[in-house]
C-alpha cells in the first residue's frame, strides 16, 4: 500500500513538472529586472500567498483522515 502511494506521488509530481516552468513573460521580466529588495519583497509576497490555501487544505485533509478512521473504529 505503501509503496502504491509512493508511486502515486512520484507520478503527480512528474505529471506536474511542465507547470513550474510556465511563467509570463512580462512577470519574469519585472521581478529579474526589480532590485534585490523587489526581488526578496516578490518571493515573500508568493509565500504570503501560498501559506494560508495550503494551511487551510492540510487541515481538511487531516480532518478527513481522523473522520475516516473514526468511522472505521466505530464500525469494528
Amino acid at each position: 500500500m505503501k509503496r502504491r502511494l509512493g508511486m502515486l506521488a512520484i507520478a503527480l509530481g512528474l505529471w506536474a513538472a511542465p507547470a513550474f516552468a510556465q511563467g509570463c513573460a512580462m512577470c519574469y521580466a519585472n521581478a529579474s529586472g526589480a532590485t534585490k529588495d523587489g526581488q526578496r519583497a516578490i518571493s515573500r509576497g508568493v509565500i504570503v500567498l501560498l501559506v494560508p490555501p495550503l494551511g487551510f487544505m492540510s487541515i481538511g485533509l487531516g480532518l478527513a483522515v481522523r473522520y475516516g478512521k473514526q468511522r472505521d473504529r466505530e464500525r469494528e
